[in-house]
């Protein structure tokens, strides 16, 4: 009988689950099955208080039958001990051997054949009554296979004597010793784990394993589905040790996520031996510079560079570019020398803020968790902070209210004023309003990052910041460029109060974010928070020049009005996505329906084209090339006629499944669109990050 996949382990559980196992034995220190034998022994022939004992379940196996490890592998289940005492004792975990591997056909288990042990450590506790004996009862499942596999459990149980603290017996117990000794070493060697397109590389660097005397050496998961077992391990050897192929299993790792397990090495007259292993995943794609050297570091450098120039022309970036560049032809006048200045303050702003953003992604990805470009506006807390933000500088842009030289840089010299606040605070906006939008070159550059080091990561973001920064930088510091800049003149405040708008729409934009996110009660506060913004930028606005005891009243409703719109934001915390529109029955309208890991597996099963289209409603770009190229008639008709199925994920806010399939395609945010071709011949395509109706009728032409 050939038991294959996550179903047949499904359905064993069933079976134990219902009871269909062989009658459960008669309590003693031994009991039989038809194949098994199983024993519970003790360390110790007497026990003390406070003392820790190790007790043992025994299994001598039938010839050819076989159970099971912590990790059954393709099929079967974890032989598992569940523990009673008549006096309260703190049983450990399973401490368990190494296993060995058993093929039939295409499925690979690991488990013991023949006879293992499993020790379990006890502490006692200090008051353990002595001269009353501990009674020990352990109810013991396993699985035991050959061609067939049948669920079998026991009950054992063992009288041991408790004598006064100190007073202790140890007892013969080679069964117990022999187990612990088949434990896996700890070792210091470097020890890296790539990924590639489903496909994994564990690099060893340990020339002992090179040695043409091993001859089978195999990595064994602690955890079912991190890897293919039915996979063959390919070893190859390095200059420094070893490298073993692997592939991804049903439930792959995440980049950063840790692969546990043993590596066991076997040999012809050398002793078996088992190494603990505990490496983190890289993640490298064809997408992203395909080594981790320092080539590779490099061209992710140049790549960031890039993309953080073509950022400018993004429709997030360019108003804010554009002010600061008036704010330059307004004070022309200034030297060389402060125009510079002016530049490379600037330039810090960006700068700065691109090395905060990458210490939070440090500190985050330290804490196991998946974050990537834009992730913070999967928070509507900052959604909500960032629309105030857009709204109260297009306040100022309007001439509502200026701000004076006490609290400089926060509105006024956004475009009026030289001063270094004012430079660096437009940097610093720059950044912010930059996070959702992706540019061509990003993608690989941040993948590549945020697979990284930390100190690679930092350097990464430094040179998008930079690149951010250039074009300003340039035009500060190139005279000729300066000369080609209009005159200034009363166009400038006009042009400036046109500005206002953007910053409107980025507003508008972000509310309509949140109606994403949260649903209509957080319009409302958003939009409350609006008229308390505008309420408190006028009073400000008339207590100017007023005396100091007006001022200070006026200074004082400020606060309050600006307290309460800040209080608005955490009102937040109650709104629910409940009320959310149901996604689905609204996609049934669309051309597209909501992608799922199922929806899609299912399609690939089935040999269907799929068109697949991450976004979120914080990203600019996948909105503009849904409106400009997906959402156009010509590609429509297209996806009809050839079939294609189109799911779109949404990634507005935290959703796993879409994290996992960014990651499998080295992304660290959206856009992502990939087309899997009828049949699914070769890899899936990858569309370009901007798209027009061409581009994307040429990737899908069969």
């Amino acid at each position: 009988m050939m038991f294959k996949g996550n179903s047949i382990r499904n359905l064993m559980l069933w079976v134990l689950w219902m009871g269909l196992s062989l009658p459960v034995m008669a309590a003693s220190n031994q009991a039989s099955t038809p194949q098994v034998t199983a024993t519970l022994i003790s360390s110790h022939s007497h026990i003390a208080p406070g003392e820790q004992i190790i007790l043992g379940i025994k299994l001598d196996i039938l010839p050819h039958w076989h159970t099971y490890w912590r990790n059954p592998g393709d099929s079967g289940t974890v032989t598992t001990i569940g523990w009673k005492f008549s006096q309260p004792v703190e049983a450990g975990d399973v401490v368990w051997p190494l296993p060995d591997r058993f093929k039939m056909g295409p499925i690979v288990n690991y488990g013991y054949e023949n006879s293992v042990t499993l020790p379990t450590p006890l502490k006692l506790p200090a008051d353990l009554k002595p001269g009353k004996p501990l009674k020990v009862q352990a109810v013991v499942d396993w699985l035991v296979c050959k061609e067939e596999c049948i669920p079998q459990q026991v009950v054992l149980s063992l009288d041991l004597p408790v004598v006064a603290a100190g007073q202790g017996q140890k007892t013969a117990a080679p069964d117990i010793d022999l187990a612990l000794e088949r434990q896996p070493a700890k070792v210091s060697w470097p020890v890296r784990l790539q990924g590639s397109d489903g496909s994994l590389t564990l690099l060893v660097d340990a020339p002992e394993l090179a040695d043409a005397a091993v001859k089978d050496i195999w990595f064994y998961p602690y955890e079912w589905g991190k890897i293919a077992q039915s996979h063959e391990q390919v070893v190859t050897k390095t200059a420094t040790g070893i490298a073993i192929e692997l592939h991804a299993g049903d439930m792959p790792l995440q980049p950063g996520e840790a692969l546990e397990g043993v590596l066991i090495a076997k040999g012809q007259n050398i002793e078996t031996s088992g190494y603990l292993l505990n490496p983190k995943l890289q993640t490298v794609t064809e997408s992203s510079p395909a080594e981790t050297g320092t080539d590779s570091l490099l061209l992710a450098i140049f790549l960031a560079f890039a993309g953080g120039m073509v950022l400018n022309l993004m429709p997030c970036v360019f108003p804010v570019l554009s002010i600061k560049a008036l704010s330059l032809i307004s004070h022309s006048s200034l030297g060389r020398g402060e125009l510079i200045r002016q530049g490379l303050v600037y330039t810090l702003g960006v700068v700065v803020s691109f090395v905060a953003l990458a210490l939070v992604l440090v500190l985050l990805k330290a804490g196991g968790a998946q974050v990537g470009w834009g992730f913070q506006f999967q928070s509507p807390w900052f959604v909500f902070l960032m629309a105030y933000l857009m709204f109260t500088v297009g306040l100022n842009l309007s001439g509502v209210f200026t701000i004076g030289g006490g609290i400089s840089g926060v509105g006024s010299h956004l475009a009026d004023k030289p001063g270094y606040w004012g430079s660096f605070f437009t940097g610093v906006l720059a950044t912010v309003v930059a996070t959702p939008c992706t540019a061509p070159f990003m993608a690989a550059a941040l993948g590549f990052a945020l697979a990284r080091p930390a100190h690679e990561l930092i350097v990464i973001f430094i040179s998008l910041g930079l690149g951010l920064a250039f074009p300003y930088l340039l035009l500060t510091s190139w005279p000729g460029l300066q000369k080609a800049l209009p005159k200034p003149g009363i166009w400038m405040e006009y042009t400036k109060q046109f500005f206002a708008f953007p910053m409107y729409a980025a507003a508008v934009w972000l509310v309509w974010v949140l109606a994403q996110q949260q649903g209509e009660l957080a319009v409302v506060l958003v939009l409350s928070g609006f008229v308390l913004i505008a309420l408190a930028a006028w009073i400000y606005s008339i207590s100017r020049g007023a005396s100091s005891i007006r001022l200070k009243f006026a200074n004082a409703g400020v606060v309050l009005v600006v307290g309460l719109a800040i209080g608005l934001v955490t009102l937040l915390a109650e709104t629910s996505t409940e009320a959310l529109p149901d996604k689905q029955a609204k996609s049934l309208k669309q051309n597209w329906q909501p992608y799922s890991a199922e929806k899609l597996e299912s399609l690939l099963a089935e040999g269907k084209p799929v068109f697949l289209n991450f976004t979120a409603a914080w990203c600019i770009s996948c909105l503009v090339n849904e409106k400009v190229a997906l959402s156009q008639p010509e590609v429509v008709e297209a996806f009809e006629q050839q079939g294609i199925t189109y799911l779109k994920g949404d990634w507005t806010n935290k959703d796993a499944e879409i994290t996992k399939i960014l990651t499998k395609f080295g992304r660290s945010g959206v856009p992502l669109y990939v087309f899997y071709p009828p049949g699914h011949a070769g890899k899936p395509i990858e569309l370009p990050q901007i798209l027009t109706p061409a581009s994307v009728l040429s990737h899908i032409q069969p």
